[in-house]
């Protein structure tokens, strides 16, 4: 059984997982009781999380129980250690809403919640994040994770979420990033898939951004007030919850 979950793993895609995260939420019950690790967003503690990835398989990064990432945890760490978004009265518009946040942001009552999707099926609203359809200054906090690399003018989606934005207001837009580049690579000219996924890592990726990726949200015209999370936390921190060594973790404002 043990090695047959990380064949599951690497084979069945993300979206059918989700469906399969009660089998896995007994698996780990029987093969992965410990308390090595911990994740921040479901409070189980696991000897080690499953492995997790399709081109390239990371070790130890899947929560068994809610199926987060490293991306997850440390999006949650950040809401709750650095802003009021388990306390204050927000509305929120979160794009792609991930499995192991949407229904435990549905339940926090302070939370005016509104979930937006191109093509999900359990999305409040059907949008597309280039031209949504809201009046400027209407959400306190936007979330918008790993959804601009699949968008084709994502300079005019960022723009969309500074506009929906209310002024004081931040946004959490997660992307992958390649931090051994300076500038993101990209060529809307490539349309091949295969070409896509050599360059991008995905058939559906439109770029793979480079370390200028703060940058480009700031000629958007949103503001970076602090440092980068993640470097705030020490690497106790970093072990226990299975987090990336490198990553952008910023709240970007308006």
């Amino acid at each position: 059984m043990r090695k047959l979950i990380p064949l599951v793993l690497h084979i069945v895609p993300r979206k059918h997982l989700i469906r399969l995260s009660y089998v896995f939420m007994r698996i780990s019950a029987l093969f992965y009781r410990g308390n090595n690790v911990e994740c921040p967003v479901c409070g189980s503690t696991f000897k080690k999380f499953l492995p997790y990835g399709h081109n390239i398989v990371r070790k130890n990064v899947l929560c068994p129980k809610c199926l987060s990432l490293e991306r997850h945890r440390l999006i949650w760490l950040f809401l709750k250690n650095k802003t009021d978004f388990f306390s204050a009265s927000l509305k929120v518009l979160h794009v792609a809403p991930e499995q192991c946040f949407i229904g435990r942001f549905k339940k926090l009552s302070n939370l005016n919640y509104i979930t937006a999707d191109l093509e999900s099926p359990i999305a409040d609203i059907k949008l597309d994040v280039q031209q949504m359809p809201f009046k400027s200054n209407e959400f306190d906090v936007v979330i918008c994770n790993h959804v601009l690399e699949h968008v084709e003018d994502d300079t005019r989606a960022m723009s969309e979420i500074l506009r929906v934005l209310k002024k004081g207001g931040f946004a959490i837009l997660h992307v992958p990033v390649d931090f051994a580049m300076k500038t993101t690579r990209e060529d809307p000219g490539i349309t091949d898939p295969l070409e896509r996924e050599r360059l991008f890592r995905q058939k559906d990726h439109y770029r793979f951004y480079g370390t200028d990726y703060p940058e480009r949200l700031k000629k958007v015209g949103f503001i970076i007030k602090d440092n980068n999370y993640l470097d705030m936390l020490d690497e106790t921190a970093k072990d226990r919850y299975r987090l990336m060594s490198q990553e952008f973790m910023y709240a970007y404002y308006k």
